[in-house]
């Protein structure tokens, strides 16, 4: 049913979200997307603390998070829709500070990789309510620029945990980066509770428990394997049987989707053409950017001879395109749509990649920084049109649905993004890197690698900018049900 036949001409006007309210949900976005790159850093150190991990354990204790946080993202935004999105996000910082107390006491890896898993399911709660709440609780007006800042705050995100892991283990210890995270969820969750209106809009549709439960199970499949073919190869029973139990349950979960009344999430929805250029668009742009956050750090340090701390924050030029564009590409938006938008700054980022890989030892790191501010600005320019993009094709009631497919989009393509060039790397490379020549074997290795990435990203992009309108989102008209999707249309000037 349509948000607009759900009111009545007496309903008082919706509250309005403050620019304090928006603030304080960035920050949350910045925290839950910070702890998926910032225990990168402290593999070395955790290798050799008192937890004794084996490279199995480890492996766990950097992907728990990644997993968990993948496979509830979508459950976890109708969650929202369904039961309140403030009551979402505020179980979410629950959850998150309780994870983060179990990583910091953990005695043993199996505590440490249980911590990660409930720091994950709250991160998963956490990202889908924030931008709903966004987009219910802000203007028509505003809602470009508001959306700018929630993704400027996911990308920075993974820049504050390769800051914040650097520094932490150059100066403090692992365990320090986890407790740090408790009273700061648990600030967060005040502020929340104190700025944060509730939104007035739930959706009536009932849940969807078998919907929910093959959908976690096919995304947690999917991205293990994804993970896990590196280290134990893709052509290993293990990964392929990750693969095919994946498959099986995407397949079931579809049919589901199409018989249930009520599903968590159906599949007719990909028939809009700027749905499917947007998942794609976000997912290929993530690629990207996560396959240069694995190989930044060990380029700085084996290659360049940087220490740990100095390599964290190194990556800040990152910053400065992430923190700039988004509100120029939001206007840009606002004037000409998703579609120039979207491909100009995906091309931009696949651009820059194909410039890191020319680095090398005798790369000053002025100019390696410029390559980064070349990523840097096309991740900000098209970051808001591909939210835009996915949001569009769902009502607005629907919006932590929406939410919680654009931030698995995110996590899917980050966890490729890493799998691929991280696989080119082992290939070309192996392990080491501490002499001379297995600094030039990585260098070589981490050239092709970025190639291979920027190809099938500017590929992508294609595609993207092929599917992707053309027109203003609130210029669009409605759209007729030719496609078979089962959205409602005319809440697409609420929802852009």
């Amino acid at each position: 049913m349509s948000s607009y036949a759900q009111k009545t001409p007496e309903a008082p006007d919706p509250p309005v979200l403050s620019r304090a309210a928006l603030y304080v949900l960035c920050a949350c976005v910045l925290v839950a997307q910070g702890m998926v790159a910032a225990i990168n850093l402290l593999i070395p150190q955790l290798a050799a603390s008192s937890l004794h991990p084996s490279s199995s354990e480890l492996l766990w204790a950097v992907d728990a998070y990644v997993i968990v946080f993948a496979g509830l993202l979508i459950p976890a935004g109708a969650l929202g829709d369904r039961y309140g999105r403030k009551g979402a996000l505020l179980a979410g910082l629950g959850l998150f500070a309780a994870g983060a107390a179990t990583s910091a006491l953990a005695a043993t890896p199996a505590v440490l990789i249980a911590g990660r898993g409930v720091c994950g399911a709250g991160a998963a709660l956490i990202m889908p309510a924030t931008m709903s709440l966004l987009v219910t609780l802000t203007p028509p007006a505003r809602r470009s620029q508001a959306l700018a800042s929630w993704t400027l705050a996911a990308g920075l995100g993974g820049l504050a945990g390769n800051v914040g892991g650097g520094l932490a283990g150059q100066f403090l210890t692992w365990r320090a980066l986890f407790w740090v995270m408790v009273p700061l969820a648990a600030l967060l969750a005040l502020a929340v509770a104190r700025l944060t209106p509730r939104s007035p809009e739930r959706s009536d549709s009932a849940p969807d428990p078998a919907g929910s439960l093959l959908l976690t199970a096919a995304l947690a499949a999917l991205v293990y394997g994804i993970i896990e073919g590196p280290p134990r190869g893709w052509g290993s029973v293990h990964v392929l049987s990750a693969f095919g139990l994946g498959a099986v349950l995407l397949t079931v979960f579809v049919v589901h989707g199409l018989r249930a009344a009520e599903p968590l999430l159906d599949p007719r929805i990909f028939a809009s053409p700027v749905l499917r250029a947007g998942t794609l668009g976000i997912a290929a742009g993530f690629f990207g950017l996560f396959a240069l956050f694995y190989v930044n750090s060990q380029y700085l340090q084996y290659v360049k001879g940087f220490p740990v701390g100095l390599a964290g924050v190194a990556i800040i030029p990152l910053t400065v395109g992430m923190a700039v564009m988004p509100k120029v590409g939001a206007r840009w938006q606002d004037r000409h749509g998703i579609r120039p938008v979207a491909g100009g700054g995906l091309a931009l980022i696949g651009a820059g990649l194909l410039l890191v890989s020319t680095a090398g030892a005798a790369t000053p790191y002025a100019l390696y920084a410029g390559y980064l501010l070349v990523i840097s600005a096309g991740t900000g320019l098209c970051a808001p049109a591909l939210t835009a993009a996915v949001l569009v094709g769902l009502p607005a009631h629907r919006s932590g649905l929406g939410s919680g497919l654009n931030t698995a989009a995110r996590e899917i393509g980050a966890a490729l993004g890493v799998a691929v060039v991280g696989t080119v790397l082992a290939s070309g490379a192996g392990t080491g890197h501490s002499s001379a020549v297995d600094a030039a074997a990585f260098t070589s290795a981490m050239s092709d690698g970025l190639r291979v990435v920027a190809v099938v990203l500017l590929v992508a992009t294609v595609f993207v900018v092929l599917g992707a309108s053309g027109r203003p989102p609130t210029a669009q008209a409605p759209a007729d049900d030719e496609d078979g999707t089962r959205v409602a249309r005319a809440d697409e000037r609420e929802t852009v």
